[in-house]
């Protein structure tokens, strides 16, 4: 069924199937092919033509790191199950042998396409001036440019490694990137030795030529210049080869110094064991021999490349100085209201709750929040979150700025946030030496909650002022992620944010939670209790409706319910951006269940859940709240989250129907789930008007505005996919 089908009925005419997958553990799609479906929806936006010709590089970009870091992680994890032997099936029936045999061939498939769609790309780029050049094509100019640069930036940070007994196969590095070399001696011995040459990730991939937008990979310009490196030897025969390790972490849970045993940690995942080695096809066999010794690598983990080796490298060519090819810059908003008290965001807090829609309305409202905190005298307290954030943090700064005017800073760091858990590690050491109180939260347990608590003195009485999100506090990525920024000074909810504090940082169960729900406690059951009340109103015959978005889904007791939920007449509208173990569509099991995800120019990050309380969505009765957690079991039962219910009218209005309304009604960037698990995508050649809510939200200003875009302006609102 395509979209355009999907949109003309309330629901899919539901599939068949034997009962025993219904009850058996095929009524659950797998995770890691889920994620791998997702993975080809970014690559094939490369595909899209109404998406700029390098924003469409640069999906190519990013399908090949997201690979690289499934790799890394995910499929590191399923082989060492493998080699211990494990046979347990996931909640989908498959054992870790079957999953990387299925993992495998798609992901073959997968990096096929990658090259097939830079090779479409490439040539559109040259009818666009841009130039990928080989060494056959360079004059004499070109040549003289490129001694030059080869001799000042990259020749000093080369080190050429011979490979015999007195120099052995030297390590490399996750990611790491080698040219290998066949070499035979000039004049008459004609004496041979194999080479490596480490190419440092310091250096920029594409070395760029003087004129027009002509690049020369820096592979070809190591090879033009091995006179220089190796100086009596020519070249008869050579490849490349980039490795990828098990990058997972391992921490004691009774480490007694966290900080170290994390930089201990960091230490062996750089000498984690080989999990995938990529090579150019075609390599002289006695390189590829030794290359795959020495990496201690099997046949079925190495890869030969027809094409372009280090896809993930192609975002250097995504290229600022032609904004032609580009998506048109768009600036975010600054709230109305924020600017009615000229920038002061306590005061605006005052007047009535607030939620910001990032990117379109910016990011800096967060930022400034805690700037005004740091330098308020008014202000007594501050306590943080920090899961992820930039390098040179402004937010950091601000605590820092507070900690050392006085003010008492608590900051919870959280050193297992993947790949940032070096970042992770220089931030907390620059709070503490300005004096802010740091604490890492638990051993066994990631802290994934964002929240950001001010206590201000105002005239007898101590306010405070919240700050709940969906997204890190990361400026950078805040950008181009959307998210929710929620700003309260409701006692209740500061009160619940406070006891949230004090749990991660006296290990305290927090008990009496007013507007919150927290996993690994109490937000699993809020869930299911309250799907489980909207299938009692179905079978009492009232309307009964539940929204959601997030990025996966994957939990199976949350799915079970939903398909509880769909069985007794529940509608279950799904927008779940990445995995999703859902199966819809299923006579007898989930035919009230649809499923839909948004691939565009933003990711789409903000976990939503809106229940119809027995009126239907949207209305102003639902049940509305806001998320950290997807529902995945890491999420529900291994991390600290939080789930915000909001009760005020305004902020309700702005996430039902706009934010979700807006979603529901996406045509040009969504895909829909069918009950095989296939995505697709319906895409008119003959219509330019498709729904794009990505378009929308940069256009339309929100409700948290004085005169702000709202129902009214979205298509087909309470039904977008009737």
């Amino acid at each position: 069924m395509t979209q355009a089908d999907f949109l003309k009925t309330p629901f899919p005419a539901p599939v068949e199937l034997p009962q025993e997958v219904i009850e058996g553990p095929g009524r659950f799609f797998n995770r890691e092919l889920s994620w791998l479906a997702f993975n080809w929806r970014v690559l094939e936006e490369a595909a899209n033509p109404r998406t700029p010709l390098l924003e469409r590089l640069r999906f190519v970009s990013i399908s090949a790191t997201n690979l690289d870091e499934f790799y890394t992680v995910r499929v590191a994890g399923l082989r060492e199950l493998v080699r211990e032997g494990n046979v347990n099936p996931s909640h989908d029936g498959l054992t870790p042998a079957e999953q990387l045999s299925l993992i495998n061939d798609d992901a073959r498939r997968l990096m096929d396409m990658q090259q097939t769609t830079w090779n479409k790309l490439r040539v559109e780029m040259e009818a666009t001036g841009i130039h990928l050049v080989s060494r056959a094509h360079l004059t004499d100019e070109d040549r003289e440019f490129l001694r030059t640069h080869f001799l000042e930036k990259v020749f000093p940070v080369l080190s050429p490694l011979a490979i015999d007994p007195a120099h052995p196969f030297p390590f490399i590095p996750n990611l790491g990137f080698c040219l290998a070399l066949e070499l035979e001696r000039s004049g008459g011995d004609k004496r041979r030795m194999q080479a490596l040459l480490p190419i440092p990730q310091q250096i920029d991939r594409f070395v760029r030529l003087p004129g027009e937008a002509r690049f020369l990979p820096l592979e070809k310009l190591l090879l033009l210049h091995l006179q220089s490196l190796f100086p009596g030897y020519r070249d008869v025969g050579h490849c490349t080869f980039r490795v990828l390790r098990d990058s997972d972490l391992e921490v004691e849970d009774e480490a007694e110094d966290l900080v170290r045993e994390f930089e201990t940690a960091l230490k062996r995942r750089r000498r984690g064991q080989v999990i995938r080695l990529k090579i150019t096809e075609g390599a002289p066999e006695s390189l590829y021999r030794v290359i795959r010794d020495e990496l201690h690598v099997t046949p079925d983990e190495v890869i030969e490349v027809k094409g372009l080796l280090g896809v993930a490298d192609l975002k250097e060519l995504v290229l600022g100085e032609r904004p032609d090819l580009l998506w048109p810059s768009y600036n975010p908003r600054v709230p109305e209201r924020v600017q009615d008290f000229e920038g002061d965001m306590f005061a605006a807090i005052r007047q009535k709750d607030m939620l910001l829609h990032h990117p379109y309305e910016t990011f800096d409202m967060v930022v400034r929040f805690l700037q005004q905190a740091a330098t308020d005298p008014d202000v007594l307290a501050i306590k943080q979150t920090l899961y992820r954030t930039s390098k040179n943090s402004p937010i950091v700064s601000a605590l820092c700025e507070a900690a050392e005017g006085g003010k008492s800073v608590t900051a919870l760091v959280e050193l297992k946030a993947r790949f940032d858990e070096a970042a992770n590690i220089r931030q907390s050491r620059m709070l503490e030496r300005a004096g802010a109180h740091v604490v890492y939260g638990f051993t066994n347990y990631k802290t994934h909650a964002k929240i950001s608590t001010v206590v201000r003195r105002e005239g007898d009485q101590l306010v405070t002022y919240t700050h709940y999100g969906t997204g890190n506090y990361h400026p950078i990525t805040a950008k181009i992620y959307t998210d929710l920024s929620f700003f309260t000074c409701d006692g209740a909810l500061g009160r619940d944010a406070t006891k949230v504090f004090n749990y991660l940082s006296g290990y305290v169960q927090p008990e009496g939670l007013e507007n919150l729900a927290i996993s690994p406690h109490s937000m699993k059951s809020s869930l299911i209790e309250m799907i489980e009340r909207e299938a009692e109103f179905a079978k009492m015959g009232k309307p009964a409706e539940i929204w959601a978005k997030m990025n996966s889904i994957i939990e199976p007791d949350v799915i079970d319910a939903l398909y509880q939920a769909s069985q007794a007449g529940v509608k279950i509208s799904l927008v779940v951006r990445g995995i999703c173990g859902v199966r819809p569509g299923i006579k007898g099991l989930s035919e009230n269940i649809r499923v839909k995800s948004i691939v565009g120019r933003f990711l789409e990050h903000s976990r939503i859940v809106c229940f119809g309380n027995g009126h239907g969505l949207p209305s102003k009765k639902a049940r509305v709240f806001f998320s950290s957690a997807d529902w995945m079991g890491r999420n529900l039962n291994r991390r600290v989250e939080t789930l915000v219910e909001t009760t005020n009218p305004t902020v309700k209005a702005q996430i039902v129907e706009q934010i979700m309304a807006a979603n529901m009604a996406d045509e040009a960037q969504s895909w829909i789930l069918q009950p095989d698990g296939k995505f697709l995508r319906f895409l008119p050649e003959d219509r330019d008007n498709l729904f794009n809510c990505h378009r929308f939200f940069m256009e339309y200003p929100s409700l948290s505005g004085r005169g702000s875009a709202g129902a009214k302006d979205v298509p087909k609102l309470a039904h977008s996919f009737d």
